[in-house]
């Protein structure tokens, strides 16, 4: 089962979406035609005075993936999720920054340090953190010019760092509040990736384990618990680590590793909730929120899988769902290329220049283009991403090989270049 397709009119109004087999039988009547590859939208040769039923659109926002769907009352339409590129944004402005300041240390041409000369506005984030909220706000207005959406449900999840740290922690110490919609469970569950941290096993009942025996002096902070199944959990007992894996230095090395990582994830996620849902406001619609816990709650009830997708299929409250989806549209922020005109070689030095001309024959470099060759060595069908030359040879670099040297004039243009990359 496939995603529904969206389904507009001649005016470009959003009507109710349609199943595959409804949009190809539209489509090879000539009564509609393709609008739009990503995600697949036809546009009927009419006007449609019919009023469509409203849909809800949810969204389980998350650091590295936040899963979108369209519900349209108990019936789960379209499922996508998102993936972000924050930590490549982050990786490059540390690039920039190692740049910069090995030049200072050189004494060459450089901008001066500018420190504490900068005041940033309130509601400032990170560039990396930034970007999570803006792909995401940028997908919801095109799914609003898509479909009939006259609603929006947002999972504000609350990661309590310090409660994560510190069960124990109370009184004066304690000054963020109580942990609110996300147990200590569910982020071991996610931590460990729902896997007995011993022996990997899963679907099995997952028990906490404390690494550092309770008995031995052990706290309860979230650096020293792991989920194990009963049976590791049992012959462990007591045990120091280190003895009870004496004979296995790669797991005993990926435990330690696992339980001193730093709560990037629950800090990204935390610092972008609130500037997600005043944004959202700003649409105009009615915006509706959530518990991590109620979503948990919900997706165990109806015993659907863990997946991003699905969990934002289950935010606010949910009594009843009926999924017509099984391959949600996979979309990977994968950003405008580079303004660089001059590229190096690996010592730095010039080896090439671009035009600044990005348009060829009407192409630009990372649109998606089907070819179809009928005469000299490249005889076949390609279809791909497309890269662009004045002279008009292009190169199309499909799922398994780079094609070179086909001609613009073999070039059929599918989908524009609009910073992302699809699959199912």
């Amino acid at each position: 089962m496939s995603n529904q397709i969206f389904v507009l009119d001649i005016n470009r109004r959003p009507l109710t979406p349609c199943t595959p087999g409804i949009a190809r039988s539209l489509l090879k009547a000539g009564k509609a035609a393709v609008f739009r590859q990503y995600p697949f939208t036809i546009i009927l040769k009419k006007e449609v005075n019919a009023t469509p039923e409203a849909i809800t659109l949810k969204l389980d926002p998350g650091s590295k993936t936040t899963g979108i769907a369209l519900v349209q009352g108990t019936v789960v339409l379209f499922g996508a999720e998102l993936t972000h590129r924050g930590q490549t944004i982050k990786a490059s402005l540390e690039s920039r920054r190692v740049l910069r300041r090995g030049r200072r240390s050189r004494h060459t041409r450089y901008r001066q340090a500018r420190f504490l000369n900068r005041t940033r506005p309130k509601g400032w984030l990170a560039p990396s953190l930034q970007h999570r909220v803006k792909t995401t706000l940028t997908w919801v207005n095109k799914l609003i010019k898509l479909a009939p959406i006259n609603s929006i449900a947002q999972e504000l999840v609350r990661f309590d760092l310090k409660q994560l740290e510190n069960p124990e922690i109370s009184g004066i110490e304690y000054q963020q509040g109580t942990l609110l919609g996300y147990e200590v469970r569910e982020y071991l569950l996610e931590v460990w990736e729902r896997k007995c941290a011993y022996c990997s096993i899963e679907n099995v009942p997952l028990q906490i384990e404390h690494i550092h025996s309770k008995a031995k002096g052990g706290s309860n902070r979230i650096s020293n618990l792991c989920l194990a199944c009963d049976t590791c959990n049992k012959k462990k007992g007591t045990q120091d680590i280190k003895q009870f894996l004496a004979k296995k230095p790669d797991i005993l090395k990926r435990i330690q590793a696992q339980r001193k990582r730093p709560l990037k994830d629950a800090t990204a996620v935390n610092s972008t909730r609130w500037a997600l849902l005043n944004r959202l406001k700003e649409t105009g619609l009615p915006v509706t929120t959530g518990s991590g816990g109620q979503t948990k709650f919900n997706r165990t009830r109806l015993q659907l899988l863990k997946s991003h997708w699905l969990d934002a299929a289950c935010v606010g409250k949910v009594e009843e769902l009926k999924v017509l989806t099984a391959q949600p549209l996979l979309i990977k922020t994968a950003g405008h290329g580079t303004r660089q005109i001059c590229g190096t070689n690996k010592f730095g030095f010039p080896i090439r220049h671009k035009s600044r001309k990005q348009i060829h024959f009407s192409f630009k470099t990372g649109d998606i283009v089907s070819a179809t060759v009928t005469a000299g060595k490249k005889i076949g069908s390609y279809t791909g991403r497309v890269l662009c030359r004045a002279s008009g040879s292009f190169d199309i670099v499909t799922t398994t090989e780079r094609v070179a040297g086909i001609s613009h004039k073999y070039c059929r243009p599918i989908h524009k270049k609009d910073g992302y990359s699809y699959g199912f």
